[in-house]
């Protein structure tokens, strides 16, 4: 594993101790400090040098808001972050896809004593032991009245109720906003990692993306020419018929958990049906055979109508040497898959009623 972003990668400043501000995530066994300082890094880029703190706390929630509720990664037992948002989402009945805006509107104005208390919770600690590599051993009392007067140049001041950022330490925030957002999701990623020992791509799903890929390149050069040549395809789900001109292309094992469009996780299905599976993980008991048998057939036969380069390097992933029928195991595609479920589903992802 690479070693965090640190002093190195950060660029010097008007003489602020940056080495201190590459300390930060030193012996961290929370979230917290990540997603308060993103936090700072987002009123920043706003222009706000005086921010609310429940600004801050309701940031830490909005910001990791898609990360707990679609990809579901594990924070930690002891992390209050992730208990807040499956709270928060469940008490206010937000959707998942809100914006951070919305999160953040949402969460502020909440008439809500216990969503207000959960939020809250993070100031007991967050907001001074942030500042921990400028005060090293000191007390939350002696941290809040040393940073009022900017002793050892802190990034920003603690008042009971809002924050105020140092001017050159703003200035610093403002031209480096990217790469510091770039070194805390670094340090973040390594830090989930550590809990997500078995999750794939950890830093793409720590951000939720603009817009989700096209299938339209694995819908018109593998698997729609694969259902015209066939002719009898059925969705492996609900039995129905696949119309080569109206079928949708599933995610076997959910999107939100494998975070990638390889064509051996892809199959077509019931159009009417793919609306309702959502993220759902498969029963391999139920659907592995029907679903394998279909991958190696397409695979075989789009290798002899209109061989695809590209697709046949996405399946050298789970067979890397595919030259005949006998190397396209049942055995070694379901010990790719199942690892997997098991995984998904130990992170929260539920299975397909029966």
């Amino acid at each position: 594993m690479r070693k965090p972003i640190g002093l190195h990668a950060l660029p010097m400043y008007k003489g602020l101790e940056i080495q201190k501000l590459a300390q930060i995530f030193n012996n961290t066994s929370a979230t917290y400090k990540f997603y308060w300082f993103l936090g700072i890094l987002d009123c920043v880029e706003k222009g706000k040098s005086e921010v609310d703190k429940i600004d801050l706390f309701a940031k830490m929630i909005s910001i990791p808001w898609y990360t707990v509720n679609y990809f579901k990664l594990s924070f930690g037992s002891q992390d209050k972050i992730q208990s807040t948002i499956n709270f928060v989402q469940r008490r206010e009945n937000l959707p998942i896809t809100f914006s951070k805006t919305e999160i953040e509107t949402k969460l502020k104005t909440s008439q809500s004593k216990e969503v207000q208390r959960k939020l809250y919770h993070f100031d007991k600690n967050v907001p001074h032991w942030f500042l921990s590599p400028w005060y090293k051993e000191k007390k939350k009392e002696v941290i809040y009245l040393s940073s009022q007067e900017f002793r050892n140049k802190p990034p920003y001041a603690l008042y009971d109720h809002k924050i105020i950022i140092d001017e050159d330490w703003f200035d610093y925030f403002q031209v480096h906003a990217k790469l510091l957002k770039d070194f805390c999701y670094w340090n973040l990623s390594i830090f989930l990692q550590v809990r997500n020992p078995n999750v794939p791509d950890i830093p793409n799903k720590l951000i939720k993306p603009a817009k989700r890929n096209s299938l339209t390149r694995q819908r018109n050069n593998f698997w729609t020419i694969y259902i015209r040549q066939k002719k009898d395809v059925r969705c492996i789900f609900t039995g129905n018929l696949i119309d080569p001109d109206n079928y949708s292309l599933d995610h076997f094992i959910p999107y939100a958990f494998v975070s990638h469009d390889l064509i051996w996780n892809l199959i077509p299905v019931d159009p009417n049906f793919n609306s309702s599976k959502n993220s759902k993980l498969p029963n391999l008991e139920l659907y592995f055979q029907r679903f394998f048998d279909y991958q190696k057939d397409a695979f075989f036969s789009i290798r002899r109508l209109k061989p695809n380069k590209k697709f046949e390097e996405e399946y050298h992933t789970i067979f890397p040497r595919l030259k005949t029928e006998e190397d396209f195991t049942q055995e070694r595609f379901f010990d790719t898959l199942s690892p997997l479920v098991t995984t998904a589903h130990n992170n929260g992802f539920d299975f397909l009623e029966q």
